[in-house]
């Protein structure tokens, strides 16, 4: 059976509207384009887990995630993934609701990956986190995690981009699970 697991490593870096279209225009010109990507997010609560159910508008589909570790409690996350049709993200998002789960509901994430220097890039926008970019590596063990932090690190660098630390992550993620307010749909 193939493992339905991977591991991320992730970091995140926040920054001004000026400083995103400063960075698209640059990672148009350098990086190798993988398109949009913009999605709508549905995600629950969980103690000490990230349970997201995703309808990727771009590619008119959906998947389920569990990411085994919360944002802000560590820099690689172990993930369990599985694409769903996009005519099941909405019985999904029931399932889970009636499970007993509540969400916070993103309506629009904006979103354009991009691969550069070995290190994937989502550079976003949405209403809850402003103007960021996520830096990830997937890895196949803990053991090449040095190595895939190492390429991080040094992409930001030469993006010019400070990256969050663990500290700064769990307190805007947890802001948000306590102040957010889902739209009214």
């Amino acid at each position: 059976m193939t493992s339905l697991k991977n591991i991320e490593v992730e970091y995140r870096a926040k920054f001004s509207k000026a400083k995103y279209d400063k960075l698209l225009k640059f990672l148009l010109k350098k990086a190798k384009d993988l398109g949009a990507d913009d999605k709508r997010v549905w995600f629950f609560c969980l103690p000490n887990k990230l349970l997201k159910v995703t309808h990727n508008i771009s590619l008119k589909s959906g998947k389920i995630t569990l990411k085994l570790t919360k944002i802000g409690k560590g820099s690689h996350f172990e993930e369990i993934e599985f694409p769903v049709g996009e005519e099941s993200v909405e019985p999904a998002i029931k399932l889970f609701t009636n499970l007993g789960y509540k969400y916070l509901f993103e309506p629009v994430i904006l979103r354009h990956n991009f691969s550069y220097k070995g290190v994937e890039l989502a550079l976003k926008y949405s209403k809850t986190w402003g103007y960021h970019l996520e830096l990830e590596i997937e890895i196949a063990s803990l053991a090449q995690k040095g190595r895939a932090e190492e390429k991080i690190f040094k992409v930001a660098g030469e993006l010019g981009v400070k990256l969050m630390s663990e500290e700064e992550l769990w307190t805007f993620t947890q802001n948000i699970e306590k102040t957010y307010k889902n739209p009214v749909c």
